[in-house]
C-alpha cells in the first residue's frame, strides 16, 4: 500500500512545479511590457498646413436672363385693298430711316387722284365764274340795276364754288398721300427681325409687314433678387456671357421699379452697345461689379464639400485634426472666402484633406504662403 502512494506525490510536485515557473514568467513579461515606454500614434498623411489670410476681393453680383430687343418697331401698310408689288428687304437687312422696304401697285390710286384734279379744275372754273359774277353784282348794287336777291344769289354762288374748290383740293390731297402710302419706308434705323409681306397679298389697312429691332440695340433683362437691388445703379458696369458666346460689357440703363411677387426678382435692364454675335432671345448669364472688399479667404483646397455643407480640418496641438464646419462667400481665383465657423489663427490642412477622417493624426511638412491680394479675380459671386 505504501508503494502504490508514493509515484502520484512524485506526479503532482512536478506539476505543481511547471504552474508555479509558468506563473513566473507571466510575471516578468507584464513587468517587462509596463517598463516600455508608449509609442505615438502612426501619422495617417502628410500635409500641409495654412491659416486663413486677409484678401482683397472684387464684389459682383451674379445674375441670369435674356437678351431682348431694346425697342421693336411694327411696320405695317396704310394703304387698303392695295396688292403688295414688291418686297426689298429680309430678315436680318439693315435698313436706314425712310428706306423703302416694299411698294404696292399705285395703278387704281393714280387713276383717281387724276379723276380728283379733274374735278378739282372744273370747280376752279365755276369758281372763276361765280367770282366775276359776284364782283360786277357789287359793282352795281349801289347803282339799283340789281335787286337785292341777285346780288345776293351772286355773292352765295361764289363762296359755293369756293367750297367745291377747296373739297375738290382736300380729295385730290388725300389721294396723294394714298399714292405717297403705296411706299412702305423705314421709320427708324434698325435690324429687320421679321417679315410677313408677301409679293401678290392684297392687304387691309394696318396688316404688319415686318418688325424690326430699332437702332439695332439689344440689352440684356437681368432677374436679380429683390435683396440685390439697392446695390445697383444705372451707369454700373455688366459683363454678360451668352450661351456658347464671349463675354460682353454692358452698361445698366435702368434698375425696375417693380418686383414680381411670385419670384420675388426684380429686372435690371443692361444695354449691349456692341452685342457682337449675342442675338435677341438668347439666354445669358451676368455679373455687374459693386467694387472691392477685404475678406478672409482659404485656397479652395482646404475646403471640403460634405453632406452638402462646407467643412475645413483643423489641425490640433497634438497634430491631429478636427472637422470644422464653415460658411462660405464669394471665389476668386484658386481662393474662397470664409464668412463665419473659423479663426482667422487657426491652422488648418492646406490640402489633401479628402482623404482625411476627423480625428486623423497628420504630419505636418510646411506652412502655405500668405496671400493678400487675389491674383485672378474672375468669376466673382456674391453668395
Amino acid at each position: 500500500m505504501k508503494n502504490y502512494f508514493k509515484p502520484r506525490w512524485i506526479a503532482l510536485a512536478v506539476a505543481l512545479a511547471s504552474l508555479l515557473g509558468v506563473a513566473s514568467f507571466a510575471l516578468t513579461e507584464r513587468a517587462s511590457d509596463a517598463k516600455k515606454p508608449a509609442t505615438a500614434d502612426k501619422p495617417a498623411l502628410t500635409v500641409n498646413a495654412t491659416q486663413p489670410q486677409s484678401t482683397t476681393l472684387p464684389r459682383k453680383i451674379s445674375a441670369n436672363g435674356n437678351l431682348a430687343a431694346w425697342q421693336e418697331a411694327s411696320i405695317g401698310t396704310e394703304a387698303n385693298g392695295l396688292r403688295l408689288a414688291e418686297v426689298r428687304v429680309n430678315v436680318g437687312d439693315v435698313v436706314k430711316r425712310g428706306q423703302v422696304l416694299a411698294t404696292f401697285a399705285p395703278d387704281t390710286i393714280q387713276a383717281d387722284l387724276a379723276q380728283m384734279r379733274a374735278g378739282m379744275a372744273e370747280a376752279e372754273a365755276t369758281l372763276a365764274e361765280a367770282a366775276a359774277n359776284a364782283q360786277r353784282a357789287r359793282e352795281l348794287q349801289t347803282t339799283g340795276a340789281l335787286s337785292a336777291q341777285q346780288i345776293s344769289q351772286y355773292l352765295t354762288a361764289e363762296r359755293t364754288a369756293q367750297a367745291r374748290v377747296d373739297a375738290q383740293r382736300a380729295m385730290a390731297t388725300t389721294q396723294q398721300l394714298r399714292l405717297a402710302q403705296t411706299q412702305v419706308l423705314a421709320p427708324d434705323s434698325g435690324v429687320i427681325s421679321a417679315r410677313s409681306a408677301t409679293v401678290g397679298a392684297v392687304l387691309p389697312a394696318g396688316q404688319e409687314l415686318f418688325r424690326m429691332i430699332r437702332q439695332g440695340r439689344i440689352e440684356w433683362r437681368a432677374e436679380v433678387p429683390a435683396v440685390d437691388l439697392a446695390s445697383l445703379r444705372s451707369g454700373m458696369v455688366a459683363t454678360i456671357t451668352p450661351a456658347g458666346g464671349v463675354p460682353i460689357k454692358g452698361t445698366v440703363r435702368m434698375v425696375a421699379p417693380t418686383v414680381d411677387a411670385a419670384t420675388r426678382n426684380g429686372i435690371v435692364y443692361v444695354d449691349l452697345p456692341a452685342p457682337g454675335a449675342a442675338k435677341v432671345g438668347m439666354f445669358a448669364r451676368g455679373e455687374f461689379t459693386l467694387g472691392s472688399a477685404e475678406a478672409l479667404t482659404l485656397p479652395q483646397t482646404a475646403v471640403l464639400l460634405r453632406d452638402g455643407f462646407s467643412y475645413v480640418l483643423r489641425i490640433g496641438p497634438d497634430s491631429k485634426v478636427a472637422q470644422t464646419k464653415v460658411s462660405i462667400g464669394r471665389r476668386a481665383g484658386d481662393r474662397v472666402e470664409i464668412t463665419g465657423g473659423l479663426d482667422p489663427k487657426t491652422r488648418v490642412v492646406a490640402g489633401g484633406g479628402g482623404f482625411l477622417s476627423d480625428g486623423d493624426t497628420v504630419r505636418v511638412v510646411e506652412t502655405a504662403t500668405p496671400v493678400k491680394t487675389a491674383s485672378n479675380a474672375s468669376g466673382v459671386s456674391a453668395k
